[in-house]
């Protein structure tokens, strides 16, 4: 088939690759988000997938709205067949979804219809889910809503980060997608209605919501540092500064802390939540590199009044 691409940041990578190395499809363009500031510079770049498309020689495509009556001019000169989309980031209007024949395919990262919205893998992890996975489906004008193609699962695994997690299904969920294009153009795949019943919403997760709060238990503290790892980042406050945290280790051995207290030894750093302590990871104190919590909590002379919060 035909087709234009729609993605932006490094999680659709795979899946762009999977399709230009396919020799039964045509990747004829791709659609991206705008150049945006990044880095310590903020310098302007392009997205991921507009570099990877630059460097296959493919027509990159960055309305500033998928609406904009130049970009549906030239979506409709290309002809698409069918539109793959993974992470592209903007809404589509059904302007832009009447275009493809076989429409506009996106591959989400959950299992529909659970963790319908912006931020699937994160509340995955967050809310302690064991298994999850990735989908395919029919885009359609409810969020996340369309008829389903096919679906990968993956175990969630007790250290996961968001990132470890998507990372994995990044590339699951590519070959998903292959083969989600592959039974559309042979006629042998059918999509089927989501069910009504297990319906969760996945909304982004914001900086406000990645600080910590340590009177919550332990496992829900190791579970919200993990699910905004590497973003948007857990974060708490040492001595009025704000103090970025990687994940945790639950310490369910330690002798009890109040919440926020804080016990610095030689090689560790232990906290204490609404139930038992958790040892601290690496941290990054604010304006500062990221180190070991134990090499942090030297350089700053924990004592026992220190409060994390």
């Amino acid at each position: 088939m035909r087709l234009v691409f729609a993605g932006t940041p490094d999680t659709a990578i795979p899946s762009l690759r999977a399709l230009l190395d396919s020799p039964r499809h045509e990747v004829a363009a791709v659609v991206t988000r705008p150049d945006a500031q990044s880095g310590r510079g903020r310098k302007v770049h392009p997205s991921p997938v507009a570099q990877l498309a630059d460097e296959a020689g493919i027509e990159v495509l960055r309305p500033a709205k998928a609406g904009d009556p130049d970009f549906l001019a030239r979506l409709r000169e290309i002809g698409p067949d069918c539109c793959p989309v993974v992470a592209y980031g903007a809404l589509l209007p059904q302007s832009a979804l009447d275009i493809p024949p076989q429409g506009w395919v996106n591959l989400h990262f959950s299992l529909l219809p659970a963790w319908r919205g912006a931020a699937p893998v994160q509340h995955a992890v967050l809310h302690g889910d064991e298994i999850t996975g990735a989908a395919t489906f029919r885009i359609v004008k409810e969020l996340d809503a369309g008829p389903v193609f096919g679906v990968v699962t993956e175990p969630v695994r007790s250290d996961d980060t968001s990132g470890d997690l998507l990372g994995r299904l990044a590339e699951s969920g590519a070959e998903l997608l292959l083969a989600t294009l592959d039974g559309i153009e042979d006629g042998t795949l059918e999509a089927r209605e989501q069910p009504q019943d297990g319906i969760s919403l996945a909304p982004k997760i914001g900086v406000d919501d990645a600080r910590v709060d340590w009177t919550a238990p332990a496992m829900r503290v190791d579970r919200l540092v993990r699910a905004c790892t590497p973003a948007p980042g857990a974060w708490t406050e040492f001595r009025g500064q704000r103090v970025k945290l990687g994940p945790v280790r639950l310490a369910p051995g330690a002798d009890r802390l109040g919440p926020g207290e804080v016990r610095a030894a030689k090689n560790s750093v232990l906290v204490g939540t609404g139930s038992h302590p958790v040892e601290l990871g690496e941290v990054q104190p604010q304006g500062k590199r990221l180190m070991a919590a134990a090499e942090w909590a030297r350089g700053v002379r924990v004592t026992d009044e220190d409060r994390l919060g």
